[in-house]
């Protein structure tokens, strides 16, 4: 065992705010008392660059790094190691770094291990180590503390590339190098480097493979050795049964099924023993042997600690074996009758496109198998997997006009499967000039839903454009169906007049012959039909709706939504539910999505349960249910983000803030507002920018805040070029015109009111005219509001809808408040806290409940003295206030509690509110007489319990 101290370098990391943070808490305890820290990750996370920066970050004592000794064996006792380490920290406290100790030999870890036992916290020496996952953890650092390093956040891997690459990468190589990285840093840092120049910014082809044996070798440390073949052959298997797994884990009985076939079960004679360990064959076989310690078994399943490590481990086998385990994978997986699986591993068993005699395994045939087999409906089979066969056939098609076809359904099964990055790649394989004019306005359609799902709307727009007019001639059912997500484009971009201009009528279409691989020709031709008509409807409906012609809009999108009751595919009834939404029949809309979300989760089509989820949150929001629009925004946002659809997480991300911007919770609309509008003005979200900033103003009004609110809502509902969403921003006139009139702004709020009038008797949105009564109270003379707010609550029990008649109560109850109404006044305040509390609008119902106690009547069921008032406050409010009370400043309580000032000032803010207090001289009052009243009452219990004890003792 060696040391040498460490130079201290600059260390840049990306991502790790979570592990840095834990490998602080150690450095920062370090003065005072010792402590020990396992750094664990596969290959090419950082474990070494982490260390790296614990050194360079520690200045309280001297930093030590061990290693194992020049031969690997331990040339310090453990006596040493001891004497060493307590003489060092004696003087300071001492960190002492040692990478890699995987790699160290039995006799070492065990000295290291025994040294780690025998030191006392008091001894003030940390001890950091890193080991690889990639195999199982000695016994000897077992129980140590463990900081595991997972991938890379896309977000943090971006950074990372553009680090890495000056951020001259071109958009399309960017995408290949982060999906084919994995997160992983070391193997994406390395992917870069290998790239030219003109590769770099896509000026000349990518090298296939991308990560080829040699880059995957050189990150993983080199490919797993093991002495026995048998370990080897088994390595390998399952790296390549994993194939068709998606890289997750495989099933041990076809494993060991194809390894018999590999590897015939010998014959007598003298046969090695296995190491003893766990078994990897529990069934009935010649010997059970070892699983290789690089693997895990759990119960019948099989798969690698280290994705790195199976792809290396597959990568760097000769070419010879990796065909022979494919071979004996696919006979397995035929003679089990699973025929995508079998194929694709007969596939790969192959070489690539070659002429060849006529025979059931050349390339061409196994190719027109595979994409026909991947076509076939009625074969289960994940869209993922269908994805990686129509890739292999393509990769196995020497026509170029079918390989663009089979990569552009590999493209599109990609893209259902939730994988948007490989998609791209995908597309840009399918690009071929030769190819007909169908092959290529598929690709384009996919590449445009594509984008409009996770990119800029602008660029989706025009490659739908252009799909559609490719499909026009041979597909125009398609071409309709291509169009009208181009006009889904131009609507998420806002742009009214392209919207309309998509819409356009066009050309009639003609009956179509149904699609290769579907169940059967009248089926498909029903199931054709069916779809041409709704998308013509919608697409009718939903102009005329733009033009404001609702008596022509009715019908049609009536029509979408009434086949949305029986339909049972999720496209048409996520169509249903955007023509509920458009009609403003929420009910409708919470129905399709509803079932659109059922249907998508049935067939696994993981990309299509984000938005199924945007639809019932919208539907949801613009019933008022808020808790509900939250519920299915989060689901919705974390499946988004999963499947990498960044456009729908905006979305959701709007809703999200939408729904906190009634409830007590600051923090969370300005980071939901904020990450909305990141990806809105990177992607040209209109109708997410516009719901995002809405919410950020309501946060505002809600928190009494008018004169913000004002000023946010002015630039979305007044006219001018920054006007919002073309149909989003009536929604927010509503607010706009009660910050507006509270901040004194008459003019501007009588401005939008006419557009908004229009809009009420358009009928589309349900609490439209209820809002617009209130607003014409708000700005109407005293001897004409009384009647306005009484049709305005008369409008909501029309219509429904706890939080929007809230609001209204509310206002109405401020009004008599201020007339020196206060019996009508405390009756309308009452309605509203309720109302409030039902829908979860806890910042408006503060509102209330202030108005109530300026009334001198306390909320129903708080009771009206100081120890009724605290008991309105959480543990931590309350903390807060017996701090304040006594005279401490924000930042002495934030000290004394361990929080920031900003979370301080956010706290009591809330606790002036709860109250009813405006100073912090009447919080201290309140705090008084509550503790007081307190004392008071415990002097009580304490005498009537020395009273009930006297009389036990007496009798």
């Amino acid at each position: 065992m060696t040391g040498e101290t460490t130079v201290r370098t600059a260390v840049r990391i990306h991502g790790r705010s979570t592990q840095r943070k834990a490998l602080r808490a150690l450095l920062d305890a370090l003065p005072h008392h010792g402590g020990h820290l396992l750094v664990a990750g596969e290959p090419g996370l950082g474990r070494t660059t982490l260390l790296r920066w614990a050194a360079r970050s520690f200045r309280a004592g001297p930093v030590l790094h061990l290693g194992p000794g020049p031969d690997g064996g331990a040339h310090v006792t453990v006596e040493q190691l001891l004497d060493t380490l307590r003489a060092a920290s004696a003087a300071a406290p001492v960190l002492v770094c040692a990478d890699d100790a995987h790699l160290w030999d039995a006799p070492a870890r065990t000295a290291l291990g025994r040294a780690m036992r025998r030191l006392s916290t008091a001894d003030r020496v940390g001890l950091l180590l890193s080991v690889a996952s990639d195999r199982a953890v000695a016994p000897e650092f077992a129980r140590l503390p463990v900081v595991h390093l997972d991938p890379l956040a896309p977000s943090a891997a971006a950074a990372l590339l553009d680090d890495a690459t000056d951020g001259v990468a071109a958009p399309a190589v960017r995408e290949q190098l982060l999906a084919e990285a994995e997160g992983n840093p070391a193997l994406l840092v390395a992917l870069a480097r290998r790239l030219s120049p003109a590769e770099l910014r896509g000026h000349r082809p990518l090298p296939r493979p991308l990560a080829d044996a040699a880059v995957l070798a050189e990150v993983a440390g080199g490919a797993p050795s093991d002495p026995s073949a048998h370990a080897r052959d088994l390595l390998l298997t399952v790296a390549a049964a994993g194939q068709t797994e998606d890289g997750t884990d495989v099933d041990a009985g076809l494993v060991h099924d194809a390894l018999r076939r590999l590897r015939p079960e010998p014959g007598p004679g003298p046969r090695e023993e296995p190491v003893p360990g766990p078994r990897a064959d529990p069934g009935p076989g010649p010997r059970a042997e070892p699983v290789p310690e690089y693997l895990v078994l759990a119960g019948d399943r099989l798969r690698f600690r280290s994705p790195l490590v199976r792809r290396t481990v597959h990568a760097t086998a000769t070419p010879e074996r990796r065909r022979a385990v494919h071979r004996a994978l696919a006979e397995v997986l035929e003679t089990g009758g699973h025929r995508l699986t079998g194929l694709l591993h007969r596939s790969w068993s192959l070489g690539g496109p070659e002429p060849a005699p006529a025979s059931a395994d050349r390339p061409a045939a196994v190719a027109d198998r595979l994409a026909a087999v991947a076509a076939d409906g009625a074969v289960p089979a994940p869209h993922r997997l269908r994805a990686t066969a129509y890739a292999r056939a393509a990769e196995l098609t020497a026509d170029g006009a079918r390989r663009a076809e089979r990569y552009t359904a590999a493209a599109e099964q990609a893209l259902l499967a939730g994988r948007p990055d490989r998609a791209r790649p995908l597309l840009a394989a399918a690009r071929d000039s030769a190819a007909p004019a169908a092959v290529r306005g598929r690709a384009e359609w996919v590449r445009g839903v594509t984008e409009l799902r996770d990119g800029p709307v602008g660029d989706a727009h025009q490659s739908l454009l252009l799909a559609a007019s490719l499909l026009a001639a041979d597909a125009p059912a398609d071409a309709a169906a291509a169009a009208l997500a181009a006009a889904d484009a131009a609507w998420a971009a806002g742009d009214l007049s392209a919207c309309l201009a998509t819409l356009a009528p066009g050309p009639p279409h003609r009956r179509e012959n149904p699609a290769p691989g579907s169940d059967g020709p009248a089926d498909a031709r029903s199931a054709a039909a069916h779809t041409a008509a709704v998308v013509h409807d919608h697409r009718v409906g939903m102009r005329a709706l733009l033009e404001g012609r609702l008596d022509r809009a009715g019908a049609p999108l009536g029509q979408v939504v009434e086949r949305g009751r029986t339909e049972g595919r999720p496209e048409t009834l996520l169509r249903s539910a955007a023509a509920a939404l458009l009609l403003g029949d929420v009910d409708a809309a919470r129905r399709g999505g509803a079932r659109a979300l059922a249907a998508a989760r049935q067939l696994g089509s993981d990309t299509l349960v984000p938005q199924a989820l945007e639809y019932l949150a919208y539907a949801e929001l613009r019933a008022g249910r808020h808790p509900q629009a939250r519920t299915h925004a989060e689901e919705g946002l974390r499946t988004a983000l999963r499947t990498g659809q960044r456009n729908t997480a905006a979305h959701h991300r709007a809703v999200l803030a939408l729904a906190a911007s009634i409830e007590e919770e600051p923090d969370v609309v300005a980071r939901h507002v904020t990450a909305a509008l990141d990806t809105a003005r990177r992607h040209g979200l209109a109708q997410a920018a516009t719901l995002a900033q809405w919410a950020a103003a309501r946060a505002d009004l809600g928190r009494g805040r008018p004169f913000d609110a004002a000023d946010r809502l002015g630039l979305l509902v007044l006219p001018g070029p920054g006007r919002g969403h073309f149909a989003v921003w009536r929604l927010a006139v509503p607010c706009f015109v009660e910050a507006a009139v509270l901040a004194e702004r008459h003019e501007d709020a009588r401005e939008v009111l006419t557009d908004f009038a229009d809009w009420a008797a358009f009928g589309a949105d349900p609490q439209a005219a209820a809002q617009l009564a209130r607003c014409h109270a708000l700005l109407a003379p005293a001897d004409h509001a009384d009647a306005l707010y009484r049709r305005a609550l008369d409008r909501h029990d029309e219509a429904g809808g706890d939080f929007e008649r809230a609001r209204t109560a509310l206002l109405y109850g401020k009004w008599l408040r201020r007339r020196r109404r206060p019996r009508e006044a405390r009756g309308r305040l009452g309605t509203a806290l309720a109302g409030f509390e039902r829908c979860g609008a806890g910042v408006w119902a503060a509102q209330a409940r202030g108005e109530l106690r300026a009334l001198g009547a306390a909320p129903q069921g708080t009771g009206t003295g100081a120890p009724a008032r605290l008991g309105l406050l959480t543990p931590q409010q309350l903390r807060i206030a017996r701090h304040v009370a006594e005279g401490a400043t924000n930042r002495e309580v934030a000290l004394a509690l361990g929080v920031s000032t900003r979370t301080v000032d956010y706290h009591l803010r809330k606790v002036f509110a709860a109250l009813g207090v405006r100073s912090r001289l009447e919080l201290a009052r309140t705090v008084g007489e509550a503790e007081q009243a307190r004392e008071v009452r415990g002097a009580g219990e304490a005498r009537r319990a020395g009273s009930y004890e006297k009389t036990g003792a007496q009798h």
